[in-house]
């Protein structure tokens, strides 16, 4: 089992001789921490000035992380993949907007996708963020008045102004409006986490979708972040609300993506730090989440969503022994598109349901998802290192180098 992960064959038997090339130059130039930290501020600044660098984007972090602009353009990878065996979540690149007109349009766009996912056999998700659908400082102004318990899910609006009322009963006329365009396609909505500051909002705006739409099917899913410290115990309380109030629960597993922000900010607030003390920490949690959703899988449903090895690892081991089957319709394995293949499309050829996270957007919409990805990689140890190591593993197998 333990060497599921070494086959550079089916990891990249989709790539073309020059993707592979291609692949191996762009995480050779992430390697460089200090590339990478120059070239996001170039790239900022050079937007912020107009200046031409879409094209170059386009050429390197788009096609590797990227589906294409459009839905239509995304099909022709989405098809690839599924010839695989490779299931996709279809990520329409909008977060961080602004005003009441674009979040309606962002909520068009979700609808449509969910429309497109339900004509592909290979989609069977979408994933959501929901400040692509309201406004931060709404969501942050209600973080401290959300209460889940088995008792209740409720998020104190009264210290809204009834302008701000208006735009949070709006919040949640779209969101509803595209899970239940979801549960009509028989479609999820994996909804994102975000910053601790607004998390706990969009933990009740999830929590209140799951109640009304995951009754009869498993439609909406919270993300866990494991690197948070407080977050098994949160799940193991979502679990217990959701017996409660009779839904099923969906999650999707995370480590997460905005520790260093988090810091920062309890840093400068003189307040505790959210995050876990170390990776090891991060970890141990990890892996307890998926014991615990694993050994329920009749109310749970579980979206494994790592680039971890030892933890998919560990998923695979504890299925073994609960002998859940690997098409088991409740689990489901997701890597971001563009990063381990290794782990994908050898899950694929097992069996397993799997995944890749598939955005779509114009170059200028998705550009803070790929900056993200250069610096996510850039930072987390061994990350880069070890999709070299395969890559060349790959072309040394190829006769390319």
């Amino acid at each position: 089992m333990e060497k599921i992960f070494e086959d550079s064959e089916h990891a990249f038997a989709y790539k073309t001789d020059g993707q592979l090339r291609k692949a191996y130059w762009l995480f050779k130039m992430m390697k460089f921490n200090w590339l990478i930290s120059f070239g996001t501020g170039f790239i900022l600044a050079a937007i912020k000035w107009r200046l031409p660098v879409i094209g170059i984007l386009k050429n390197t972090l788009y096609n590797q992380f990227v589906g294409g602009e459009t839905l239509e353009k995304a099909t022709p990878v989405v098809n690839k993949l599924g010839s695989y065996d490779v299931d996709v979540i279809l990520d329409y690149g909008a977060e961080a907007k602004e005003g009441e007109a674009n979040f309606e349009l962002a909520k068009d766009e979700f609808i449509r996708a969910i429309a497109y996912a339900s004509t592909q056999p290979n989609i069977p998700f979408i994933s959501l963020k929901i400040t692509a659908l309201a406004r931060f400082e709404l969501l942050e102004k209600l973080n401290s008045g959300v209460i889940i318990n088995p008792g209740t899910i409720a998020v104190d609006t009264r210290i809204l102004t009834p302008e701000e009322n208006k735009e949070w009963q709006n919040v949640l006329s779209r969101t509803y409006a595209i899970c239940e365009a979801a549960m009509n396609h028989k479609r999820g909505v994996l909804i994102d986490a975000e910053e601790s500051w607004i998390q706990n909002t969009i933990d009740g705006i999830v929590m209140l979708a799951m109640k009304k739409y995951n009754q009869e099917q498993v439609t909406v899913y919270n993300t866990i972040q494991l690197y948070r410290s407080d977050k098994l115990e949160f799940l193991k309380l979502s679990y217990s609300t959701a017996r409660q109030h009779s839904f099923f629960l969906g999650v999707k597993l995370v480590r997460g993506a905005y520790m260093e922000k988090e810091r920062a900010r309890a840093l400068e607030k003189n307040e505790k730090s959210p995050i876990q003390p170390d990776k090891s920490a991060t970890d141990t949690d990890f892996n307890k989440a998926i014991d615990f959703c694993f050994n329920d899988l009749e109310n749970i449903s579980a979206v494994v969503a790592t680039h971890n090895e030892y933890s998919n690892l560990h998923a695979l081991s504890i299925s073994e022994s609960l002998k859940t089957s690997p098409d088991n319709k409740h689990v489901h394995f997701s890597q971001l598109f563009g990063m381990s293949d290794n782990i994908t499309f050898n899950l694929a050829e097992k069996g397993y349901n799997v995944s890749k996270y598939l955005p779509y957007g114009s170059v200028a919409d998705v550009i803070p998802y790929l900056l993200r990805r250069a610096q996510e990689n850039s930072s987390v140890a061994g990350q880069t290192g070890r999709e070299l190591f395969l890559l060349g593993k790959e072309m040394d197998r190829r006769g390319l180098i």
